[in-house]
């Protein structure tokens, strides 16, 4: 019953937003290749870019991964002043030891952070990198491609700043921007309808067709349990076009789980650990 509360009330608000959506014209397999059927191995997002190897959202820890995978993963959030930064947390205080809030601080102010030192004597001095930084970054890389959180809620003109910057570097159909915030995910569809989009979801309904048409999103990044609870909305989901990735899984246990069911993408801590293990389990890949 609290599953299909949850997703009523996401198909719901997604209405009162949404009378109508505006596809995008990317699709789910211009941006991933063609969806998955169940065994076939999925692609490695690394998360908040090689986390085994370096702190997560440094230049670092994302270049690794951008060096070695098709997907790297990364969160933005707006500094004080209005600049897009990568850092996951509300609070700044698990990294850098700070209780004050990204949105507290200008740029100048976040970036004498050191952003590494929490990780490892060796990574002390990172600092907090623009989105402009890493999509610059990107762009030296040819097959590298971004999902690119955006945190909370965005306005129209926040997600202009975004999506300036996705342009200026011509990357266009190589960042994929997700959100939770239905108000974000709908702010990036009035501003770029054709810029593709995930809707991150705890629980998927378990019809998401409808709400994935209202989006115009090329998929849904959701829960393992949440795969496994609704194993039709996944056939559902990939009979119309739309990819379904799952997060943050880091063992062979919820691997082999989403792989047997047809999971198109997997975020990970450990790309490297799920490369090797899908190279012994999907041979080819």
């Amino acid at each position: 019953m609290r599953i299909l509360l949850a997703a009523g009330a996401v198909v719901a608000t997604a209405s009162t937003l949404l009378v109508a959506g505006t596809p995008t014209t990317a699709s789910a397999v211009d941006v991933f290749g063609a969806l998955r059927v169940p065994g076939e191995a999925a692609f490695i997002v690394g998360h908040r870019g090689d986390r085994a190897a370096a702190p997560e959202n440094t230049m670092v820890s994302l270049e690794l991964a951008m060096d070695e995978l098709d997907f790297v993963e990364t969160d933005v959030q707006l500094s004080r002043d209005g600049v897009p930064v990568l850092f996951h947390d509300t609070m700044l205080e698990r990294v850098t030891g700070i209780r004050d809030t990204v949105g507290e601080l200008d740029l100048a102010e976040l970036q004498r952070l050191d952003v590494g030192a929490w990780y490892g004597e060796e990574y002390a001095g990172e600092r907090m990198p623009t989105l402009d930084a890493f999509l610059e970054s990107l762009a030296t890389r040819e097959t590298a491609r971004a999902l690119v959180e955006l945190k909370a809620d965005w306005t129209i003109a926040e997600v202009r700043t975004v999506i300036d910057l996705v342009e200026r570097h011509g990357l266009r159909g190589r960042v994929v921007l997700q959100s939770f915030s239905l108000e974000t995910l709908f702010a990036v569809q009035q501003v770029s309808p054709t810029t593709p989009r995930i809707m991150l979801i705890r629980e998927l309904p378990a019809d998401p067709v409808p709400l994935a048409e209202r989006l115009g999103v090329i998929g849904f990044g959701t829960t393992v349990a949440s795969v496994t609870a609704e194993p039709a909305a996944l056939v559902a989901l990939h009979e119309a076009g739309v990819a379904v990735l799952c997060y943050t899984l880091n063992s062979n246990e919820h691997w082999q789980e989403v792989s047997a069911l047809g999971v198109d993408g997997i975020i990970t801590d450990e790309p490297s650990e799920l490369d090797d293990w899908l190279a012994v389990t999907a041979p080819g890949t």
